[in-house]
């Protein structure tokens, strides 16, 4: 019991700490891939009210999971080269992804999910750019790390997908 207690304050500072991450950040290159963006808090104290996901170039047929109390909402953009999906030609896929109009209270933790083909490229890493508003104020978890330097030390780091060759990646 005394030892559960002396760990206490740090899980608390681990929650404060929280950045915006993905669920499985690991996946193999050119395969379907469940994202689940995990808020664990709010902005200093304030309630999250929206998120908006900016999806990577390459990542293709991006579909986000409607979420009970939020309005969703996609942006799409005319791509320069069309691709072939299931044998359906496709010139336009999504760059944007917004859920708004509810409420995640600062002491609660929630997950937004999208489903999308990620690119064939093994050894690459993908950054979703996510920003966070809140009833008052907003975080921006947009910061990538430049070569060799490690995410943790950013403040405000983008989540991370590494994608890896076929067969070599995490599978449950």
């Amino acid at each position: 019991m005394r030892r559960s207690l002396a760990l206490l304050p740090l899980l608390f500072a681990a929650a404060a700490s929280a950045h915006i991450t993905l669920e499985t950040p690991q996946a193999d290159a050119g395969s379907s891939y469940k994202g689940v963006l995990r808020v664990g808090h709010g902005c200093d104290g304030a309630p999250t009210t929206a998120l908006r996901l900016i999806v990577p170039a390459g990542v293709e047929k991006l579909k986000p999971m409607p979420k009970a109390g939020w309005t969703l909402a996609v942006k799409k953009h005319k791509l320069a080269q069309p691709y072939d999906y299931y044998g359906e030609q496709v010139d336009e896929d999504v760059s944007e992804v917004s859920w708004s109009g509810g409420t995640l209270p600062d002491d609660f933790y929630d997950e937004f999910a999208f489903r999308a083909r990620l690119p064939k490229m093994p050894g690459a890493t993908l950054y979703f750019k996510v920003e966070q508003r809140c009833a008052k104020g907003e975080t921006r978890w947009v910061d990538i790390p430049a070569a060799g330097q490690d995410a943790h030390d950013l403040p405000t780091p983008a989540a991370a997908l590494k994608l890896t060759a076929p067969g070599e990646g995490h599978r449950h």
